[in-house]
């Protein structure tokens, strides 16, 4: 197979691209990713890994390494602060539904580097510090012009360009006319600390969304930190709410310590929900954040990232052997309802509920996602559709 076509382009090593690549890999299939940044990038972005993802994922290969370097979560929890009533989501209870009944808390980064290095062990090619600028194509294929650090360019040609290269993809603009959706009007600060939360507030998950009065925060418990998802207070810029002393003023809002936290990282980030009204254009086709951008609630971004690429890449191998070019259309048909009815908008409603002020209002969603929680047959289902099982489901009955 690999003497009978060119090489698949993919346009970024982030989770999604590099994830294609290795599917691309075992299927046979030659590929080459091109790389704007000189180097994997390493900063907090996702962290979650959902059931579904390291179920593909342990097909590569990738998932036994990429637990090694994680923190197993098997349950995640809604709760009020500090009162601490909560309701706790178990994920045992789709155990039957997946080889990996807990979600994996780990930065995305120390995937791309598991997957690296499977890539270039197989003789796989990746060209860092170089950005893809321009394509044309014909029926034959494309050719793609990327550009290095220093204003050089050069020309590639290929069988397909995926676009993975990210919220500021470049390939979007060669395939959507529009990127259509919101920005939400809160700022998310992003505080990182070794302090553990665990010890001080009883019965803490790995995962915690958390209601406090008149506002609200996140704990995600990595290996080695935690992350915080902080807001701006009322009446609070973006500038002041970042500065350390801001910062620390609502870490000790969490947990009183009577001593200064140790903050490693502060960075705030601006949250989105948006969808291209296209993610193919002949023999271009986005994948992740390229083609979708929601709240990072739930977690579900990068997971969809993932699940695009694993649908990508089948469609193109079923190409590969001789299926028709229109087969392409059937991944569109799959993936795009699957992110605009699930990912997105489930996003947008657990963001929603965690924007609730009215006390009352909490209480009453509280209560009845205990409700949930507490009638197997309701859990079960709410689990499989929050760990994008449901959806991926959908998809494949898609024809």
């Amino acid at each position: 197979m690999a003497e009978r076509i060119k090489p698949v382009i993919i346009a970024g090593a982030g989770p999604v691209g590099l994830t294609a690549a290795r599917l691309l890999q075992e299927q046979g299939i030659p590929f080459l990713v091109l790389e704007a940044d000189t180097r994997l990038a390493d900063d907090l972005r996702a962290s979650t890994f959902h059931p579904p993802s390291l179920d593909m994922l342990d097909r590569l290969g990738a998932a036994q390494p990429l637990i090694a370097q994680g923190l197993i979560t098997p349950t995640w929890q809604i709760r009020i602060h500090p009162g601490g009533e909560r309701v706790v989501f178990d994920l045992g209870t789709i155990a039957d539904d997946t080889g990996h009944p807990y979600r994996l808390q780990c930065k995305q980064s120390t995937l791309c580097r598991i997957l690296m290095a499977q890539i270039v062990e197989r003789g796989g090619r990746v060209a860092m510090g170089m950005k893809v600028i321009a394509a044309e194509q014909d029926a034959d294929g494309v050719r793609v012009t990327a550009e290095d650090a220093a204003g050089e360019s050069r020309t590639v040609e290929g069988s397909f360009l995926i676009g993975a290269d990210g919220g500021r993809s470049t390939v979007r603009g060669m395939v959507a006319t529009a990127f259509e959706g919101k920005t939400y009007p809160e700022t998310t600060i992003l505080a990182t600390t070794r302090f553990p939360f665990d010890q001080h507030l009883e019965g803490l998950s790995n995962v915690n969304y958390v209601w406090k009065e008149g506002g609200t925060f996140s704990l995600m418990r990595l290996p080695d930190l935690w992350r915080c998802s902080l807001y701006p207070d009322a009446g609070e810029s973006i500038e002041e709410a970042t500065q350390p002393e801001n910062v620390e003023r609502k870490l000790q809002q969490i947990v009183p310590t009577g001593q200064p936290y140790v903050v490693e990282e502060i960075r705030p980030y601006r949250i989105h929900m948006r969808i291209v009204d296209r993610y193919r254009n002949g023999r271009i086709v986005l994948a992740g954040d390229a083609a979708h951008l929601n709240s990072p609630s739930g977690g579900m971004g990068m997971n969809g990232g993932i699940h695009d690429a694993h649908e990508l890449v089948a469609t193109l191998a079923d190409i590969a052997n001789g299926g028709s070019l229109d087969l392409l259309d059937r991944y569109v048909r799959r993936r795009r309802p699957i992110a605009e009815q699930e990912i997105l908008v489930q996003a947008d409603r657990n963001r929603a509920r965690m924007q609730e002020r009215a006390p009352a209002r909490r209480l009453e969603m509280l209560r009845e996602l205990q409700r949930i929680a507490g009638d197997r047959d309701k859990a079960r289902e709410h689990l499989l559709r929050t760990s994008m099982i449901t959806g991926l489901r959908q998809a494949a009955a898609i024809a």
